[in-house]
């Protein structure tokens, strides 16, 4: 079993960026595919990002894609979401979340198909 520590988050000013970390302890997560979920206050949770387990397919929301960037350092142990020209929209606690797979390439982006999640991290944008 994984647990995930997300730090980073943070008050932030509208077009400034902020590097979200998701520290794992319990598993290397060599073996796991990575995905970051948001929620804002009276909506669902839902999808950030995701990371294959071997690093090389990525997978982005519609609203972040060219903007954020998933990234993961197994040497560390650790997956980040580095956001750049944040928006007040981008206001959310941002969640970790982890799947182990047997499978190189895949990073999905349904919140179902991941079994460990981190307590989460508040980002606040401001205007």
């Amino acid at each position: 079993q994984v647990q995930l520590v997300e730090s980073g988050g943070g008050l932030v000013q509208t077009g400034d960026s902020l590097r979200l970390s998701c520290a794992a302890s319990g598993r290397t997560i060599g073996s796991y595919a990575m995905g970051w979920f948001r929620q804002a206050p009276g909506t669902e949770r839902e999808f950030v990002a995701a990371l294959s387990k071997s690093g090389g397919t990525t997978n982005y929301a519609a609203s972040v894609k060219g903007r954020f960037t998933i990234s993961r350092d197994n040497a560390k142990n650790t997956v980040y979401l580095q956001m750049d020209s944040l928006k007040p929209e981008d206001t959310a606690v941002y969640y970790c979340a982890a799947k182990p797979t047997p499978f190189s390439s895949i990073a999905l982006s349904s919140s179902q198909w991941y079994d460990y999640w981190g307590q989460g991290t508040q980002v606040t944008v401001s205007s």
